[in-house]
């Protein structure tokens, strides 16, 4: 019992004989009995003050952070429990991953964004304004018409009439050009050729509007044989110049037509290959030169008997077909550059030798234009009468149709 309080133990047995009723002596009893035990019970928590720090305490030390109120857990059953941590709340705001994780209060705009927007826009309009221009300026020739009228006017040579369409078409997109062009129509005699120059001029004339823009030039006309070279070189180059700058002022591309170029002298290849060069005036790039020869016609005539065999899997198989054609285009460049470097730059386009077929609808093409019916059994008699190349079970005409209008005059 602690010291500073009285014992009430003598003064209850006092009490006692002289009580008269037994029901209230019992609970104070009860209420002493509890109260020695919880003094007993605080003694053995709190350490006795004479102990150093070697000997082992009777009771664990009295957390702080531990209720003070009485419980009926004893000693062994506190000591065991572990003193808890306190944590410590994060102030930090974890936000998701894909979120932003401050806002800037005010977001300020360069207006340099402004300029680059604008920027795009007028690059824009330019490229939309060019695509215009190149079809504007590629419906102005009329193509399509051309190709048409060409598959429809020559006989047997489709492929020369459409690499002829596609080399227009590549070269007339655009106005504005660093390099004419030049396109060598060779083949031997009869295949074609001037019959293709003409058609070209014809519809040159037509879209142009304008006849002054398209020049023919016959070497054999223009510049016969006593003619001195040097003027016929004069009088070429003031034909070009004058055909080149009306076309520049007009901001159209003309034609030039040149044909019998075997039979022209070295000045007149000079002056033609001069026109080329970069160094000229930017007028004289615009502009389309169509070379016509019979040079390379023995070439040609060869080629076509050797692979007389092979020309309907030719026709078949376009890898093939494509092959052939350029070891022939490639071998007649050789041949020609070694008489003149003009046809260095070339776009060569031969032309091959024509079937009996071939010649059959050249004789009722030209009936029919002479105003005869054309009847066929009679264009196959005077087709008979021809000379041909027998090379496995294939008919290949000698002059080709050169003798057609003739045989239809004398009707």
């Amino acid at each position: 019992m602690d010291r500073g309080q009285p014992s009430l133990e003598p003064a209850a047995r006092a009490a006692a004989p002289s009580a008269p009723c037994p029901s209230v002596i019992a609970p104070l009893r009860a209420v002493v009995r509890l109260r020695r035990r919880v003094c007993l019970l605080r003694k053995r928590r709190l350490p006795s003050p004479g102990l150093g720090s070697d000997s082992a305490p009777l009771a664990p030390r009295a957390d702080p952070d531990q209720p003070q109120f009485f419980t009926f857990d004893g000693p062994a059953e506190l000591s065991s429990r572990a003193p808890r941590k306190r944590r410590r709340r994060s102030r930090v705001v974890l936000y998701p991953e894909t979120s932003r994780k401050y806002r800037p209060r005010a977001e300020q705009r360069s207006r340099a964004q402004h300029c680059l927007l604008l920027l795009v826009a007028i690059v824009g309009f330019q490229v939309l304004n060019a695509i215009e221009n190149l079809d504007d300026n590629a419906l102005r020739y009329d193509l399509d018409g051309l190709e048409k009228a060409l598959q429809r006017a020559v006989f047997g040579q489709p492929a020369a009439v459409g690499r002829i369409v596609a080399l227009l078409r590549d070269y007339l997109a655009t106005h504005v050009h660093s390099r004419p062009l030049l396109l060598a129509l060779h083949g031997p005699s009869g295949v074609g050729k001037s019959h293709v120059g003409r058609l070209l001029a014809r519809h040159f004339r037509a879209v142009l509007e304008d006849g002054a823009l398209v020049l023919q030039y016959d070497a054999r006309h223009h510049c016969p044989e006593p003619r001195d070279a040097r003027d016929c070189r004069e009088e070429l180059a003031r034909h070009v110049a004058d055909v080149v700058a009306q076309a520049e002022a007009e901001e159209k591309t003309p034609l030039l037509v040149l044909d019998e170029v075997e039979l022209m002298a070295p000045e007149l290849l000079d002056e033609l290959h001069g026109f080329l060069q970069p160094q000229r005036s930017h007028h004289f790039h615009n502009a389309i030169y169509v070379l016509l020869s019979g040079a390379g016609g023995a070439e040609i005539t060869r080629f076509v008997l050797q692979n007389a065999s092979r020309t309907l899997p030719l026709r078949l198989d376009g890898a093939h077909r494509a092959r052939a054609e350029e070891e022939l285009r490639a071998g007649l460049r050789a041949l020609l550059v070694r008489e003149h470097p003009l046809w260095q730059t070339a776009a060569i386009v031969p032309f091959l030798l024509l079937g009996k077929q071939d010649v059959v609808n050249c004789f009722r093409d030209e009936m029919a234009g002479e105003g005869f019916f054309p009847e066929q059994a009679r264009a196959e008699l005077l087709a008979a009468q021809l000379n041909y190349y027998h090379v496995a079970g294939r008919e290949f005409a000698v002059t080709g149709c050169k003798q057609v209008v003739a045989r239809v005059n004398l009707l």
